[in-house]
């Protein structure tokens, strides 16, 4: 029996288990005399024709019968019938004599007749193929009517049939009804992130695929079209990426085609809508005049070009297609079209994009219009369109004199990091080579290049570009140097380089001025406190502290709120540095300041460290490094991933915690992050000291004292303390231990924070003789009650329980490990919750576990998601609720079913109902 001449294959299909599965279990059904039927709708490039690839693929023994609806033959009758239905019509003798004749006519003839002969003779031909049968019908909305009717009649009648029918439409059509849907919506990240590796397989640079993942908004045909169309410069990071489908390729060729059948009149409002996508209706009314804008525009709503938006506005669908309409539209009529929004946007607050365009419209000199623009843009961000780095590199382009030109290309630069546009920053940056560059600009331009040299590349060569800028910077622009000096010092931080720090903090105090304004004093006294913080002068350092306190009310700026709150927290006042941390993240999302959120978040996730907030830690790591990902921030990135690590210890997920601290370690050691590294070594030692591998623990915890910066860092050091000093006890490292010890009782007393003072206290109880270790426990405790951290009083009472246990008095002992065991269960601390009940067990008391019997099979991690996929989660969505990515959901999804000697989601539903 014939078959379809073969199709070429797309790469793998990346996100789509879901809908894989769905196609699967039809087929499957189908094989056991259960057919049915599917309309899969999608915007174009959605992988229609993929997922009917796979479908065919899965058809092992079926007849496979496929057709494409053509646009050229949708007037003729019967057109797609003939298409699909050409292979097996050696079996219409099988039909009654009536019905063969009627088919036979329709698809040599085109005759239809009307009636339901022609669709009950199209359903009988496929029951009558005596296989399996797997027919396929792409474009389903370019089929000729009667082809279309006939089949969707069949579609509707399948039961008890071996027939699949599979439809591919686009995402405004509509389903026939009693047919069933699955629409394909975008990819998700990681999904895209995969399918790029597919298609590049020589890999993309981060900050490259995060940007061409924005511009593709999921779409695997516009990926894949992006990619193939980079250049050596844009790979490299020399050019800006695109953004952008490239023109003249398949979606931009499908979306000029649809938009080449709207009026005329139409396609000028449409226009109008891509040169401005903020334009409201009220503007839009008034460009329109004296024709009405919402007749006008109902063509292009029925086709599913445009959607009503929030803010009494319209937007494209498909985003893709706004760059489609502008490049399709002539010069002139662009031109005409800036021309026209610049006299309706005559507002105040419409300076920026008034000014904007005019700038494209060419309406007046340029050095006028570019003046204009570059004051409007300098006047403040108004956080929509156009972005304020778009309106300075316009300024410049349209600008003569080379010192302006490169001045506000400089600008233009400066605004686009912090947008978190990096790529296009160094793009910038790269134009000022050919142009006369003031010394002042220069400056400004090294302290760009440093600040994304700080963020992505190597912290040495940031230290070292960021000092130099300071230089340039000193005698034009003394708020800048000093910022620069400071940015310097966090290079010298993120390394884990304390002498390059302290260097740095001595050459700035030789710079202050008693008229400095605020935010330099701030900027100085933030120096001065962490410098006598890392000399281990901490009651010197508590003046400067809480003069940048006293100082930050008066600044306003993300960066400035985030020093206050590491101030905060070296003060040892955890609440006041959240609420600090969390007033830096939303004033940076605010104003638009996208590269410094990560930052941001990652001194939030410190200070929720200490409160033992693992749960928000976790989300607000996942958030950070997607993006610090998706902005080029490879060193945030690292960071995040350390203090994912650290989350994934707690939980007890052994295998996830060494993928992301590997991770971790792996970057940190080829940016020189001597913080990454060393958060990287505590979370593989929490995990250590979790597992009762105690000397694995110590080991680790030493690297992170280290002073050459690979894998040490002072802060992480004596945060890890407690950790080091219980490891070390139970290896019996004594001295270790109270040399550690030391240097934590030194911050701790100057903090007044019961918390850390709980800590101390608990190791110096590890430390006791036998007759001391109770009192000094409880004193810890009665600190910790005192505090805000559960999870370390939870640790506490553990410790303080084995040694009650094993001076022989279980009683007291069971009071504070029941008290232990609660907390870590609902923390989810898989290790700690069995040393707790292994200590109870040992106290004389049976522990039940409160598990499923698959529990005892699974890590916790394991279990939790699996009892999510029974409730029927797709992978993606597990990914979401846990914070996790698809692929990694995916391994422990077969590790699960291994573990647990399963096949399928359906036997894990049986065994864990």
């Amino acid at each position: 029996m014939p078959s379809v001449s073969p199709v070429i294959r797309s790469p793998a299909l990346r996100g789509r288990d879901a809908e894989q599965d769905i196609l699967r279990r039809l087929v499957d059904d189908a094989r056991g005399r259960s057919g049915g039927a599917m309309v899969l709708l999608g915007a174009p490039g959605m992988g229609k024709s993929a997922m009917l690839d796979f479908a065919v693929d899965q058809a092992e023994g079926f007849v496979v019968l496929r057709t494409r609806g053509v646009e050229a033959e949708a007037a003729l009758p019967c057109a797609g019938l003939h298409g699909l239905l050409r292979p097996v019509m050696d079996r219409l003798p099988a039909l009654p004599a009536a019905q063969a004749e009627v088919l036979a006519g329709a698809l040599e003839l085109g005759a239809t007749g009307g009636g339901l002969a022609l669709p009950a003779s199209v359903l009988n031909l496929l029951a009558a193929v005596g296989r399996p049968v797997l027919a396929c019908v792409d474009d389903v909305h370019h089929l000729d009517a009667p082809s279309r009717e006939a089949l969707f009649f069949a579609a509707r009648r399948l039961a008890g049939e071996r027939i699949v029918l599979l439809f591919g439409a686009r995402d405004d059509s509509l389903a026939p009804e009693g047919v069933p849907e699955l629409r394909l919506g975008g990819l998700g990240e990681d999904a895209c992130h995969r399918l790029a590796d597919d298609l590049a397989p020589e890999g993309l640079g981060a900050e490259l695929r995060a940007s061409l993942i924005e511009v593709a908004r999921g779409n695997p045909l516009a990926l894949g079209e992006l990619v193939g169309s980079l250049s050596a410069a844009q790979v490299s990071g020399a050019a800006a990426p695109p953004d952008t489908l490239p023109p003249g390729g398949r979606l931009w060729r499908a979306y000029a085609d649809r938009l080449a059948r709207l009026p005329a009149e139409t396609g000028d409002l449409l226009l109008l809508l891509a040169a401005d996508p903020d334009l409201d209706m009220a503007a839009l009314v008034r460009a329109a005049e004296p024709a009405c804008a919402l007749t006008l525009l109902e063509p292009a709503e029925r086709a599913g070009v445009i959607v009503s938006a929030p803010g009494d506005r319209h937007a494209f669908r498909d985003p893709a297609m706004r760059p489609v309409v502008y490049a399709e539209a002539s010069s002139a009529r662009r031109r005409a079209a800036h021309r026209l929004l610049a006299s309706v946007l005559d507002h105040d607050h419409q300076r920026l994009r008034r000014a904007w365009h005019r700038a494209l419209s060419l309406d007046g000199p340029g050095e006028r219009l570019a003046d204009e623009l570059a004051a409007a843009a300098a006047a403040g961000s108004h956080g929509g369109y156009p972005a304020p780095w778009l309106a300075f590199e316009r300024a410049a382009e349209l600008t003569a004199r080379g010192d302006v030109k490169a001045a506000r290309l400089a600008a233009a630069a400066n605004r686009a990091w912090h947008a978190g546009l990096a790529r296009h920053a160094r793009s910038l940056l790269g134009r000022l080579c050919s142009l006369t560059v003031s010394e002042e600009v220069r400056g400004q331009a090294e302290l760009i290049r440093g600040s994304l040299e700080l963020r992505s590349g190597k912290t040495g060569s940031a230290r070292d570009e960021l000092l130099s800028a300071a230089g340039w910077l000193l005698d034009r622009d003394r708020g800048r140097a000093v910022r620069a000096l400071l940015r310097a010092s966090e290079a010298s931080y993120l390394a884990g380089d304390n002498s390059r720090f302290l260097a740095i903090a001595r050459q700035a105090a030789t710079l202050r001025r008693p008229d400095d304004p605020a935010a330099t004093q701030l900027m100085f006294e933030y120096l001065a406190g962490i410098a006598a913080t890392f000399r281990g002068r901490h009651r010197e350092a508590a003046d400067p502290l809480r003069r940048v306190l006293e100082l930050a009310p008066s600044v306003r700026n993300p960066s400035v709120l985030v020093w206050a709150g590491v101030a905060s927290l070296l003060l040892g006042d955890d609440v006041r540095a959240l609420g600090l941390s969390t007033r830096a993240v939303e004033a940076a999302r605010v104003r638009g300041a996208v590269s410094a959120v990560p930052q941001v978040l990652e001194f939030m996730i410190q200070t929720e460290i200490w409160m033992g907030r693992y749960a928000s830690v976790a989300a607000n790591a996942v958030e950070g490094l997607r993006l610090a990902r998706e902005s080029g921030q490879l060193n945030s990135a690292g960071q995040h991933l350390a203090w994912l690590a650290l989350t994934s210890a707690v939980e007890g997920d052994e295998e996830t915690c060494r993928i992301r601290a590997g991770s971790a370690i792996e970057l940190a050691g080829a940016h020189g992050l001597g913080v990454a590294g060393a958060l990287g070594n505590w979370a593989l030692a929490h995990l250590d000291l979790a597992a009762g591998r105690h000397a694995g623990a110590a080991k680790r915890l030493r690297a992170t004292a280290r002073a050459d910066g690979t894998n040490g860092h002072l802060v992480v050091r004596v945060m890890a303390i407690p950790h080091l000093v219980e490891a070390a006890v139970r290896t019996g490292e004594h001295e270790q231990a109270r040399a550690a010890l030391r240097v934590l009782d030194r911050w701790v007393g100057s903090t007044r924070s019961p918390d850390r003072l709980a800590l101390a206290a608990r190791c110096h109880a590890l430390l006791a003789a036998p007759g001391e270790a109770e009192e000094r426990f409880r004193d810890a405790l009665d600190l910790h009650h005192q505090g805000l951290c559960e999870f370390e009083t939870a640790r506490t009472q553990l410790l303080f329980g084995s040694v009650l246990r094993r001076n022989r008095r279980p009683g007291a002992a069971r009071e504070h490990l029941h008290s232990a065991l609660e907390t870590f269960e609902r923390s989810g601390a898989r290790l700690w919750t069995e040393q707790a009940r292994a200590e109870l067990r040992g106290a004389g008391e049976a522990v039940r576990s409160r598990g499923h019997k698959a529990a005892e099979k699974l890590t916790a991690q394991q279990f939790q998601i699996a009892r999510i996929v029974a409730d029927g989660a797709t992978n993606r969505e597990v990914a979401a609720r846990l914070y996790l990515s698809p692929r990694t959901v995916e391994h422990h999804l077969r590790n699960i079913f291994a573990k647990l000697d399963i096949r399928s989601r359906v036997e894990l539903v049986r065994l864990l109902s």
